[in-house]
């Protein structure tokens, strides 16, 4: 650490023991003698004052005791990324013999293990092999010298820079442009400024697929000013950078499959309309955005939208989402395919989370994994039928009907369960006796306490699970799907009770309650596949 400050102090990233901050100021502060930087905190915390001393105020900070004045003694401008690559690949054999030292690189798919190589020249081979190189945390602040990266590691395809001491795009551009093959960058955790006007196109990140720029502070204005620069860009990490606002990409991230905002409080949910018609994203992550509810306006009950036409998947836990009706429109997205909805206060509504399962898988139609969890066609069929029945009356009191001709439900009960008329084409109507004495949403109905076993896999332990006496048998094979984790395979259900000594009655019927079977406190459901 030098006495002096480099000419370009200003705005750049210091780190200081183990603190990081950013250069405000450079210059004198009477009536101390020397030069002093002028620094805002990464931790507001480590501060003494917001830039103003004795009445003066010599720079400016977000938090008002963010700041501190610091000899440049103290400050570390880190080193350049050629540097910090031979201080954790161990290229100082002499050191590295002398401590005893042992470093392990990843050559494509071959692990390389060196301990004091013969020749510099021997390790210059080696590092010329290298595919993926981490200098996380490594106070890299620079590129170095022109080209000297290029001719170092020429096979450099991935690259995490993630927590460094970077400040500019420009330092990352001047990096990236001699990686040749750059497939993955990952320069989270760099608080830097990013271009606030558009910039000449190059191809110095044309092979770039996996971009994460997570807590660097950028803008998605700024976003999409980079954005041409990155022509074949697939997947974008964006989260915790405080972007409240969004714009219509034109013209660009027309490649990405994957976008993460979590993290981000953009709060209304028709922001996401702007980026609704990126042609190629399959994945969108959401969590912990502060949004209350989704809408698709171009498309009405049952039909599906023109927005995001190839997302498969999507994260909205973490939300604020309270009504069903946005559960209702995730059915228009005509390719989803895979949800995570945990934490939001919509999940509150039921008290029993199987019930709560049920309900969104009989609402979205095309869905196949529920939380992380597969929704196999039993526990499908069960749902759809479970749902069918339970609003059944609700269905009759809006309208519906048997006789085709004078079913017309309103549009209140259409809009609260817009699936009903494709469960009812699909399934049928329900019929009037199976709605007599519908049993509550809420399960309050008496529960079952059963010992579930499997007499033909011995090593499968014995598990007691209480389940309501009306669950349907398509519901507990659904149930015992997700339980044993059994492949798609048919499930045999039976029972035994210490009435029936020796004899085992079939649960045979799918769409019966366990309570059609006489089944009691106490009994063993055998299963088998």
């Amino acid at each position: 650490m030098a006495a002096w400050a480099p000419a370009d102090a200003l705005g750049r990233r210091v780190l200081c023991g183990t603190e990081r901050a950013t250069v405000r100021y450079v210059g004198s502060v009477p009536p101390t003698a020397g030069i002093w930087l002028g620094v805002e905190w990464d931790d507001p915390q480590r501060g003494k004052h917001d830039g103003t001393y004795e009445g003066t105020q010599y720079f400016k900070c977000r938090h008002p005791r963010g700041g501190s004045f610091i000899r440049p003694n103290k400050a570390n401008f880190g080193v350049d990324f050629l540097t910090a690559i031979k201080d954790r690949y161990g290229l100082n054999v002499e050191q590295d013999v002398q401590h005893g030292t042992e470093d392990t690189l990843v050559f494509g798919k071959k692990t390389v293990e060196f301990v004091g190589m013969d020749s510099i020249a021997e390790q210059q081979s080696q590092l010329n092999q290298l595919v993926d190189i981490s200098v996380r945390e490594c106070a890299v602040s620079h590129a170095g010298q022109k080209e000297e990266i290029s001719r170092t590691c020429a096979n450099i395809r991935h690259i995490n820079l993630s927590k460094n001491l970077i400040s500019s795009w420009e330092t990352v551009t001047a990096i990236a442009s001699q990686v040749q093959n750059l497939e993955t960058l990952n320069i989270s955790e760099n608080k830097m400024k990013f271009p606030s006007t558009s910039t000449s196109v190059s191809s110095v990140f044309s092979k770039l697929r996996i971009l994460a720029l997570n807590q660097t502070e950028i803008t998605w204005t700024e976003v999409l000013l980079c954005a041409p620069g990155w022509p074949a860009l697939e997947e974008l990490y964006l989260t915790s950078n405080n972007i409240t606002v969004l714009e219509r990409p034109d013209n660009v991230l027309q490649t990405l499959k994957l976008l993460d905002l979590s993290d981000n409080q953009l709060l209304d949910g028709n922001q996401l309309h702007l980026i609704a018609h990126l042609p190629r994203l399959e994945q969108l992550i959401l969590r912990n955005t502060g949004i209350s509810s989704i809408h698709f306006p171009d498309a009405g009950f049952g039909c599906k939208t023109k927005m995001f036409p190839s997302l498969k998947g999507l994260a909205i836990n973490d939300n604020k989402i309270s009504q069903w009706s946005s559960i209702n429109e995730l059915d228009k997205l005509p390719s989803l395919r895979s949800l995570q909805c945990h934490n939001n206060p919509l999940m509150d509504t039921e008290k029993n989370p199987e019930t709560l399962r049920q309900l969104i898988i009989a609402k979205i139609s095309q869905l196949e994994i529920l939380n992380k969890s597969e929704i196999l066609p039993a526990e499908r069929k069960g749902a759809e039928l479970d749902y069918r029945k339970i609003f059944g009356n609700d269905w009759l009191a809006a309208g519906g009907n048997w006789n085709p001709e004078k079913n017309k439900p309103s549009e209140e009960f259409l809009a609260a369960h817009p699936r009903y008329p494709s469960l009812c084409l699909k399934y049928g109507a329900p019929e009037e006796g199976e709605l007599k004495g519908r049993q509550p949403l809420t399960l309050k109905n008496q529960l079952l306490t059963l010992t579930i076993k499997c007499p033909e896999k011995p090593e499968q332990k014995p598990v007691e699970k209480k389940l309501p006496e009306s669950m349907t048998i398509q519901r507990v094979k659904g149930l015992l799907y997700r339980l044993l984790k059994i492949p798609g395979s048919e499930l045999k259900l039976s029972y035994e009770s210490s009435k029936l000594e020796g004899k085992e009655v079939e649960l045979d019927n799918d769409l019966k309650p366990l309570q059609f079977y006489s089944i009691e406190n106490g009994d063993c459901v055998l299963v088998r596949w």
